[in-house]
């Protein structure tokens, strides 16, 4: 069975690396693609083939979404996610350095399946990606796409 694929949407490279050698240190094995803004994660997810109308990515298990990106900012990343039939469904963990009450309000409001802000310290961050791999990926039961 092929691994699951994690989308990180994330702009900071050194956050890329602390989250993929959290993900090793953890032992999570799914295939980690990362978008560096969210308009790459958006065309990731929604692009389709323009002659046959196909997904042109196979869907992420899960999308870890920085809320301070360039091109689009996360809000404007999930308000599409939600709107679009194809993703609406899809578990969606914001992963942010933003404690503001407004950016944890506005991403409850528009579908975020969870919250969390970045540890400072590496093994606490460490042990925030192991429990998120380990519900997300492991435990949690992925509600099934939309039918047409």
């Amino acid at each position: 069975m092929k691994p699951k694929i994690i989308l990180l949407v994330e702009d900071n490279p050194s956050d890329v690396g602390l989250t993929q050698r959290a993900l090793e240190k953890s032992h999570i094995v799914n295939e980690l693609v990362v978008a560096e803004d969210g308009q790459k994660a958006l065309n990731y997810l929604l692009d389709s083939d323009p002659l046959t109308g196909q997904k042109m990515n196979e869907l992420p298990a899960l999308v870890l979404l920085d809320l301070k990106l360039p091109k689009l900012d996360g809000l404007q990343v999930l308000r599409q996610i939600r709107t679009d039939e194809r993703t609406s469904r899809l578990p969606v963990v914001i992963l942010t350095t933003s404690s503001e009450e407004d950016d944890i309000a506005q991403s409850y409001d528009l579908g975020a399946n969870s919250y969390i802000r970045k540890p400072v310290d590496f093994q606490q961050f460490v042990e925030a990606v192991q429990h998120l791999g380990l519900y997300w990926l492991i435990i949690n039961e992925t509600a099934p796409p939309k039918k047409r």
